[in-house]
């Protein structure tokens, strides 16, 4: 009889420490909480007791409303067009860089079939909102993880210190059905134990355990924590199977467009592709490398659409460029192989897609003795030349052509054009998600006037750079996918 007395005394404060327990966890535990878009969660309805043989009434459920933590897809904006815009050609002097005598590897880009490894898509996840927007989804998911919590701490004060005809009967109910979406089995279990608790509690010191309307609501609450520990184990399941799908995604997005190697044929070699959307990894930009006996070739393009469809584009595009960089004499070969196989693409297409499609692109070829670089320009945004003092030169072509896919529209043979590629220099290939960039005010980025000056130590810290500037000039969110691909000649 003791010993009843005593649990009956401490019973209170064990409820507070479970619920206290549910709260570090709600905060704690957020390495593997799943927390959906938006949901609705609404308490059942029911009937309540009152206190001292006080009539019952019933009390309207509770809704609870969590907030979304992810960042919502941003849907790019239609592109404003394809070519470029130019930079001018500036100057300054700073000190060359020095060469870069490791080992290299003149075997290209990776191919489909092997081992896919990261793509280059930066050491962290891409942001897709500004600062002021995540700290406030931050703030949101954490109020949603302790809010289980929080309703049995209410629930337990309100029913402890108001009279004897209200109830917080809803506040019980509620928690562990919160807790189902937001936390991990062990949380979801824990918040419904507590919560069971807590209401055995208050009817133990009210002495009102054993009336027929406090057992139902007893059993309404451990009702409720059972679906709650079977809707955890739902979610988890579901949870799963996305991330599943997911990687599977992922992993056929790189296989796609693999990120070259580091050293390509003498050369140092950085490649960075940033998509829009959420959620992609890839989009309708492009970029390839190729050793072959002619010299190391490269290709940079933006095919005109999105989704899927530009997706299956940039495939055909990167595997025709391949077997044409190994195959062809010369780059202005190159770039009619690449013509062709945009034919037969567009011949499987429905719609005006079969006849509007078509690829900016830019392809070069750097000779492996020599020091020079020919490039062939298919209406895309030039490359730019970094020099080793800081000077820039924008590498416009002399004799522009039409994108590629509009041979139809007329014969005019591709015409490359040289230019010195001294040793520190660096050439940066772009897709026009960089040169239209747009602050708040509708200013574009000006990669020219930006870099014209500055040197850097090599092509991934030149490609990072650019990177981080593009999304301070944006305020954190792209509209257009975005390219880059640098070649630094040691």
């Amino acid at each position: 009889m003791s010993r009843h007395r005593w649990l009956v005394r401490r019973a209170p404060a064990l409820a507070l420490l479970l619920a206290a327990c549910a709260l570090l966890l709600g905060v704690c535990h957020g390495g593997h909480d799943f927390v959906p878009d938006g949901g609705t969660v609404v308490a059942p309805a029911g009937h309540h007791h009152g206190r001292g043989g006080a009539a019952w009434r019933p009390v309207v459920g509770l809704g609870l409303t969590h907030p979304p933590v992810g960042p919502s897809p941003l849907a790019p904006r239609p592109r404003a067009g394809k070519p470029g815009r130019v930079g001018q050609q500036q100057g300054g002097a700073q000190r060359a860089e020095e060469p870069n005598d490791e080992p290299y590897d003149r075997s290209g880009g990776r191919l489909p079939g092997d081992p896919v490894p990261d793509p280059g898509l930066g050491d962290e996840p891409v942001p897709r909102l500004a600062e002021a927007d995540r700290s406030r989804i931050s703030c949101a998911r954490n109020l949603a993880r302790v809010l289980p919590a929080l309703l049995i701490l209410v629930g337990a004060f309100y029913d402890y210190f108001t009279p004897m005809a209200f109830t917080a009967g809803p506040l019980f109910t509620a928690a562990p059905l919160v807790a189902a979406p937001l936390f991990s089995l062990r949380g979801t279990v824990l918040t419904g134990i507590a919560a069971l608790v807590a209401v055995l509690t208050i009817h133990i010191r009210l002495g009102i355990v054993f009336k027929v309307d406090a057992l139902t609501e007893v059993v309404t609450v451990a009702t409720v924590g059972v679906l709650a520990v079977l809707i955890n184990i739902l979610v988890r399941r579901t949870d799963e199977r996305l991330a599943s799908a997911h990687q599977i995604a992922e992993a056929a997005q790189r296989a796609v467009l693999p990120e070259p190697d580091r050293r390509i044929g003498g050369l140092d070699v950085a490649a960075r592709y940033e998509a829009a959307q959420a959620g992609a990894f890839i989009g309708g930009d492009l970029y390839a490398v190729q050793d072959s006996p002619h010299g190391v070739r490269l290709a940079v393009g933006d095919v005109r659409g999105k989704g899927m469809e530009a997706v299956a584009a940039v495939a055909v595009l990167i595997g025709a460029f391949r077997e044409a960089a190994e195959q062809e004499a010369t780059p202005e070969a190159v770039a009619q192989r690449l013509e062709r196989a945009l034919a037969r693409e567009g011949t499987r297409r429905k719609g005006l897609d079969a006849f509007e499609g078509f690829t900016t692109a830019v392809l070069a070829e750097i000779r492996h003795e020599g020091g020079l670089v020919r490039i062939v320009n298919r209406g895309h945004p030039p490359p730019l030349l970094l020099h080793a003092d800081g000077t820039l030169v924008t590498l416009a072509a002399p004799n522009p052509a039409l994108p590629l896919g509009m041979g139809e529209l007329g014969s005019w043979p591709d015409r490359a054009h040289e230019v010195e590629f001294p040793h520190g220099a660096t050439l940066l290939f772009h897709t026009d998600g960089l040169s239209e960039a747009r602050d708040a005010q509708g200013r574009f980025y000006d990669p020219a006037a930006r870099l014209a000056g500055r040197t850097f130590p090599g092509p991934d810290v030149l490609l990072a750079t650019l990177s981080e500037e593009v999304r301070r000039h944006t305020g954190g969110a792209l509209t257009d996918d975005m390219a880059l691909l640098a070649v630094r000649r040691p």
